[in-house]
């Protein structure tokens, strides 16, 4: 994926102070990143989540796994000995 695509991506995703609890919102509204990824995690399909919930564009449901990918990446994992 291009650059100039995933920050077209990457722009859908905001964090708002007071919203959602701070958590990452697809495009300033009321809908979570971590509710995208719990509909993919229960084996919805895009089109299933899509037509349940029609706020939501494909491009919000890539964006999500993009983001949670691009944080896994940058997530170091420590355990105690």
């Amino acid at each position: 994926m291009d650059e100039k695509k995933i920050s077209e991506l990457l722009s859908r995703i905001s964090t708002i102070p007071g919203m959602m609890g701070g958590r990452p919102v697809i495009r300033k509204q009321r809908f979570t990143v971590s509710n995208v990824l719990e509909l993919l995690a229960s084996g919805m399909t895009y089109d299933e989540i899509l037509e349940e919930h029609p706020i939501l564009e494909k491009e919000d449901i890539i964006a999500s796994l993009l983001y949670a990918s691009l944080q896994i990446n940058n997530t170091r994992v420590l355990h105690a000995a």
